[in-house]
């Protein structure tokens, strides 16, 4: 444990550390991927999936790693005890931090199967980052404003058609799609721009949970709603380098999934739009409430 050394000291080590095992396992990574790529049978995939996938779970075990060597944090998690990584799981969680992240990867890592997240199209010009996520099958998604599609109406759908595409992918070995409702990171000048009506919480958007439960609805298991809580204050990611996090709390709730909503028209029935924001808002209360519970216990 080096937690004892200064934290400018302490977040250097962690940078370094956390670089080198990027720049260690990304090249394997994509090694096997280029072999997918120039045989893109689906038994060659069905044979090399599975080896990407264990990569990149002990990619996020040696962060596990350097985590426990560097910080000095105390884990209050709860709810992962009967997870298994042999299920497809639909994963929502409160975004307050590109902390959330790691500490989702080092939750559920070898608990559940690899998470995939939905990822904005200029992500994949991020150095060596770019590369992994390619060649993990990271979903990348073109998000246009609704003026941008008066003006080409044919892009309109485009982003449903990735999803459907990544999620045949997905529907091949156990995968957990992961989702952030709120679609951007909390801050009190969001909360206020939004006028929401949670105090911990930016307004959920249904549109993608609904996007990935029409996609492959028939192989979740369960929708994991996950809350993580920083008791200290939330950290950027400097701060969590550096050791400053002294504290982290992690609830996990599995959900049933909503069949009658499965195979329901989203984007073109209002009923359907209304049945899912009135499902997600009501996820939302609960777990507005339960993050007002955990920092009264602080």
């Amino acid at each position: 444990m080096l937690n004892f050394l200064p934290s400018l000291l302490i977040g250097l080590i962690a940078s370094l550390l956390m670089v080198l095992n990027v720049l260690f396992w990304v090249p394997v990574l994509l090694v096997f991927s280029l072999l997918k790529l120039l045989m893109p049978f689906k038994p060659i995939r069905l044979l090399i999936d599975p080896i990407l996938l264990r990569v990149a779970e002990t990619w996020i075990a040696g962060n596990s790693g350097w985590m426990r060597l560097t910080q000095r944090i105390t884990w209050d998690v709860q709810g992962v005890e009967n997870l298994s990584a042999r299920r497809w799981y639909l994963v929502n969680c409160n975004h307050q931090s590109w902390v959330d992240i790691l500490v989702l990867q080092h939750v559920f890592n070898r608990r559940i199967p690899l998470l995939k997240f939905f990822l904005k199209q200029s992500l994949i010009w991020v150095p060596i980052m770019g590369l992994a996520w390619w060649a993990l099958d990271f979903p990348f998604m073109r998000r246009h404003s609704e003026a941008f599609l008066k003006k080409h109406p044919e892009m309109r759908g485009k982003d449903q058609a990735t999803t459907r595409k990544a999620c045949e992918k997905f529907a091949l070995i156990p995968t957990s799609v992961m989702n952030f409702l709120e679609g951007t990171r909390f801050t009190q000048a969001k909360h206020l721009r939004q006028k929401s009506p949670y105090k911990h919480l930016l307004k959920p958007k249904a549109g993608g949970m609904a996007l990935a439960l029409n996609a492959m609805g028939d192989k979740f298991q369960a929708i994991l709603d996950v809350t993580i809580v920083y008791p200290d204050g939330v950290p950027d990611f400097w701060q969590f380098l550096s050791g400053r996090v002294q504290r982290i709390i992690v609830r996990v709730r599995p959900l049933p999934v909503p069949q009658q909503l499965v195979q329901a028209d989203y984007a073109g029935d209002p009923a359907v739009r209304e049945a899912y924001q009135k499902f997600v808002n009501q996820m939302w209360l609960e777990k507005d409430a339960q993050i007002e519970a955990l920092n009264a216990d602080v």
